[in-house]
């Protein structure tokens, strides 16, 4: 149970956060001084009886610190509202939180999670998220870190935070990964912190190894460096070293220099891709080490990618790895992913691109036979995927730079988690089978299809279409508050109908030439994901605030549809 008592009469600044809290309790705080001269504290009291307390000096920003309460009970945490303010406070049992993950006792209103009680995607527990780090199985358990600012929802200094899963769809929140330097905790106008990477297992160990990007804006010559650190309890990760210190000279890269992916290669040495800029255009290195544990020893390879069609478009989140075999078979063909920051689709005005090339990597050199754009909806971005047994499964930010707003929060979500699979010349991104887990009652499978309009509940819903020829046309509208929102078949291709009266101006959400047979279509509060012919055609577009999808109606000619099944979603 947890709760906030009301100020004691005589002590109206005092303010108290209840739980019943398990034996060796780990609490984690975040504590910022409001007073002139006095320190921000914090007291732990048991049954009544103080048992500690926690303390903070004067800083710009909250202070992390932690409390361990080794008998169970009635917790009570006090605090003066006069001297002190709290952002967040979680605690968790060491030797559970794995299975069962942290209990969150207080946030607050500029960093409370999202008023979705029906939504299905991947949300953070508190604050900000973007790009999915480190996404992979160890310990048998799909992991998910990502970057995360606790104290807004904003975009501010990085951290990471964590989630584990059984199925990749239900999901548990993990204490707060991975920290920035306490230099930047303590000083927000030097935005940077931990920024995105990935991670790998640590062999005969069940702990991982994570690569990441640091970036401290007035650090010369480098702003942005490479750093390593390990955690052999996947709860906490160790003190970070510097792998890689500077970037590779005598190529003309901008200070760009980010977003370690590491793999292990066909030749049996990890390998490393960075994204960064050019004088010619964006660039993906690589790098590689002897190191069978990737703990050091990284030397520069070459560059692996020059995309030229996109002029100043810097590479993010570039991502390597075995499409359709064993990374060490020649036959293997590999899917070499990455975001483009600054790019515009000139034929469409869709911007951020995340394009996957296919080919074969050798261990030095990736020759491409064909590439296509992930999604066409372009709100998968800093897609990250990893190999799980033999197929591999991805997932991306649902949202776009192009609509962040320092000025506004922007509480957003991750994507349905997808497969990779190749099916001659393209790759298919379909969900994980894991998602028709979600269904949880049929809403409709006669009156869609006869055009009438078909009211979605929670909104949380899924519709099914089969088409009676590969590319028939058909309209799907949508009733959703404050924008025109629709799916649309026609001879251009398949699109994801979005416009708001308020945008100044508003990109074409194509897949040109698409001819889809069939399709699912996946609505949520904040998001609409579409997936044509076993996601050939991928297609996400994050939805502006949290009302849901009302109804649906569906306008085609006879025949052009087959059948129209539309199920409620619920985790």
């Amino acid at each position: 149970m947890l709760n906030s008592n009301p100020p004691i009469a005589g002590q109206e600044a005092l303010r108290t956060l209840r739980a019943e809290v398990p034996v060796s309790a780990t609490l984690h705080v975040w504590l910022k001084a409001t007073g002139a001269d006095a320190p921000g504290r914090m007291a732990f009291l048991l049954g009544g009886d103080k048992i500690g307390e926690v303390e903070v000096g004067n800083a710009e920003e909250y202070v992390f610190r932690t409390f361990i309460a080794t008998s169970g009970g009635d917790l009570a945490c006090v605090y003066d509202t006069a001297t002190t303010a709290v952002s967040v406070a979680y605690f968790f049992n060491a030797a559970e939180v794995v299975d069962h993950g942290i209990t969150v006792m207080h946030t607050s209103l500029a960093n409370a999670p999202a008023p979705v009680p029906h939504g299905y995607h991947f949300r953070p527990p508190f604050g900000w998220m973007n790009d999915p780090n480190g996404f992979g199985r160890f310990h048998g358990r799909p992991h998910l870190f990502y970057q995360h600012y606790s104290h807004g929802l904003r975009w501010n200094t990085m951290h990471w935070g964590h989630a584990i899963s059984e199925d990749y769809i239900h999901w548990h929140h993990m204490p707060i990964f991975l920290f920035p330097s306490e230099d930047l905790m303590a000083r927000p106008d030097r935005r940077g912190g931990a920024f995105s990477g990935s991670a790998i297992p640590i062999d005969n160990d069940g702990g991982i190894r994570v690569f990441f990007t640091e970036q401290v804006i007035e650090r010369e010559p480098e702003i942005q460096i490479q750093l390593t650190a390990t955690s052999h309890n996947i709860i906490t990760a160790s003190e970070a070293q510097v792998i890689l210190a500077n970037r590779p000279s005598g190529l003309g890269l901008t200070l760009d220099f980010r977003d370690p992916y590491v793999v292990k290669g066909p030749d049996g040495l990890w390998k490393m891709v960075l994204g960064s800029l050019s004088g010619q255009g964006g660039v993906i290195l690589l790098y590689e080490t002897d190191d069978p544990t990737a703990a050091g020893g990284w030397r520069f390879v070459g560059t692996l990618l020059l995309e030229e069609r996109f002029g100043t478009a810097v590479i993010e989140c570039p991502c390597l790895l075995p499409l359709n075999g064993p990374a060490d078979d020649p036959k293997t063909r590999w899917a070499l992913s990455y975001g483009l920051v600054n790019s515009t689709h000139a034929d469409t005005g869709r911007k951020n691109l995340t394009l996957v090339a296919v080919g074969h990597f050798d261990g030095v050199r990736f020759l491409a036979d064909f590439e296509q754009e992930l999604d066409f909806g372009t709100d998968n971005y800093a897609f990250q995927a990893f190999v799980d047994g033999e197929t591999p499964v991805g997932i991306g930010w649902l949202a776009n730079w192009a609509d962040v707003s320092h000025a506004i929060d922007f509480p957003t979500a991750m994507t349905l988690p997808r497969l990779m699979l190749l099916d001659g010349d393209r790759v298919l991104t379909p969900p994980v089978p894991a998602v028709e887990t979600l269904r949880s009652g049929l809403l409709d499978e006669t009156a869609l299809l006869k055009g009438e309009t078909v009211p979605l509940g929670t909104g949380a819903a899924e519709i099914v279409l089969e088409l009676g020829a590969a590319g028939a046309p058909f309209i799907l509208h949508f009733d959703h508050p404050g924008t025109t929102l629709g799916v649309l078949l026609d001879r251009d291709g398949l699109s994801i109908l979005y416009d708001r009266p308020d945008a100044e101006s508003t990109p074409r959400y194509l897949a040109r030439g698409a001819m889809p047979s069939s399709l699912r279509i996946f609505l949520d509060a904040g998001s609409i994901e579409v997936f044509a012919d076993n996601g050939r055609w991928s297609g996400t577009k994050r939805l502006e605030g949290f009302e849901p999808v009302h109804a649906a109606r569906l306008e085609a000619e006879t025949g052009s549809v087959r059948s129209a099944i539309v199920h409620a979603l619920k985790l």
